[in-house]
């Protein structure tokens, strides 16, 4: 597997500090784009959390995850948070090291009250004093929260006092990447008040003995089935939600998201409701398949047309919160179709992000360019071998294609609705469950070549 060495450089450690003026978060930030170019240590916030005890209890549900692997959990894991603000809200980010679990608090502007909330994405510092210290806060006293330095402290530091180099494979890139694409597709399926939602969360068996399961809508809660009946909702790995269990005491709703057509295990999103703040869990379809594997952006990668409509796309883009398709395509002129396919190629450098609870996507800036997801998916890089090796024959009519490789040959039929289907042994397998095989990514590009 791919990696390469992610440093950070913090110019103190992230803590919560004790002074004349009450207690204070101090979020040390390091490295980070924002509107003004590059920073090394951004600022993007100053001010009060409104309910201290459950923001404190939900940053460290987003650690947990960062720190955790929910498949082979004897290997370690550890990736700091990013944070990116949005000038409405702040929006703590994580993947757990399996890559098969992703986080998100968002704290919306009615939870924060203090100055302006800026505009950028930067990593914070989490480290075990930290921790100690956020298991400590409660109700009664308030909380200053500060995101980054401000100006004084940066100019009174030579260089990093805290320097962290972690190996970051690319598959946690990539699980950016699918988690935007697979939750775009999902819909509300069922929603819990705060004590049903604490009896289910409970109710889950924990230790990695859950497998793939399922549950089902009833009445004000959901109760488990051994199948996917009609309106079931895939809980695979059920104890992968046990993050959740930091947040339940504050929680005020439950709120579950999925495909509304899953015959076959699928991702799903289960998201806390907490005054003035959100904190969604996405699982994978089991819990030994991490997200980067999927295959969800494969399609918008082979379009012809998406790296230059992203590059397009990419500066009509400031930190929004929402991102509507709809006002980027009459901004850049394209198609609502091809302003997706550019959001889903930006999504491979991490610049998109999709936010269930509003169903629309979001800004965000990671360092890394789309090009490198690109050429690290091997389906897409075997399915550009075979265009260059003139093996796809598109037949009359443009219904099937013939995709010749070595001494046999794959048949790719396209159905009335527009589905791709292989004769290949992993379409046979998968049933285009995680995503596209190379013969049928390869039929596409030559189509999209040939404007067939």
């Amino acid at each position: 597997m791919t990696q390469s060495a992610h440093a950070y450089a913090y110019l103190r450690p992230s803590a919560v500090l004790d002074g004349a003026g009450g207690r204070r978060l101090d979020l040390a930030t390091s490295g980070g784009a924002t509107p003004l170019g590059a920073a090394a240590n951004p600022r993007f916030f100053a001010g009060f959390l409104a309910d201290p005890a459950p923001a404190a209890a939900a940053l460290l549900a987003v650690a947990d995850v960062a720190a955790a692997r929910y498949h082979q959990p004897r290997l370690r894991a550890s990736l700091d948070p990013v944070v990116t603000a949005n000038g409405d809200r702040l929006r703590f980010e994580s993947f757990s090291g399996c890559c098969g679990v992703y986080a998100r608090l968002d704290v919306l502007e009615a939870g924060l009250d203090g100055d302006e909330i800026g505009h950028g994405t930067t990593n914070v510092d989490v480290n075990n004093p930290l921790r100690e210290a956020l298991t400590r806060i409660g109700p009664a006293d308030p909380l200053h929260l500060a995101v980054g330095p401000d100006a004084l402290e940066v100019t009174s530091f030579d260089g990093p006092l805290v320097e962290k180099k972690v190996p970051l494979p690319e598959r946690w890139l990539r699980g950016f990447a699918e988690t935007q694409v697979v939750a775009a597709g999902f819909e509300p399926r069922a929603e819990l008040p705060a004590a049903e939602a604490v009896r289910f969360l409970r109710s889950l068996p924990r230790g990695g003995r859950g497998g793939v399961g399922w549950v089902v809508p009833a009445g004000r809660t959901l109760r488990p089935t051994t199948r996917p009946v009609p309106g079931a909702v895939c809980l695979s790995g059920p104890e992968r939600l046990v993050a959740l269990q930091r947040v339940l005491r504050h929680a005020l709703a439950l709120r579950v998201y999925g495909p509304v057509a899953a015959g076959a295990p699928a991702a799903s999103a289960w998201e806390a409701v907490l005054p003035g703040m959100r904190l969604t869990l996405t699982l994978s379809p089991d819990a030994s398949r991490g997200f980067s594997g999927e295959g969800g952006v494969l399609d918008a990668l082979a379009t012809g047309t998406a790296e230059q409509d992203a590059e397009l796309v990419s500066v009509l883009l400031a930190w929004e919160p929402r991102i509507e398709v709809g006002d980027l395509a009459a901004q850049s002129g394209l198609s609502p179709e091809r302003v997706r396919a550019a959001l889903t190629r930006l999504g491979t450098a991490g610049q998109i992000g999709y936010d269930t609870a509003e169903a629309a996507h979001f800004h965000r800036q990671l360092p890394y360019d789309a090009g490198r997801a690109e050429a690290a998916n091997p389906r897409l890089r075997a399915a550009r071998a075979l265009v260059e090796a003139g093996a796809v024959r598109l037949e009359e009519g443009g219904a099937t294609a013939v995709v010749t490789v070595d001494d046999h040959i794959q048949r790719v039929r396209t159905d009335e609705a527009g589905r791709l289907s292989c004769t290949c042994l992993w379409w046979g397998t998968y049933r285009g469950g995680r995503g596209p095989c190379k013969h049928a990514l390869a039929v596409g590009m030559v189509r999209g070549e040939s404007g067939a």
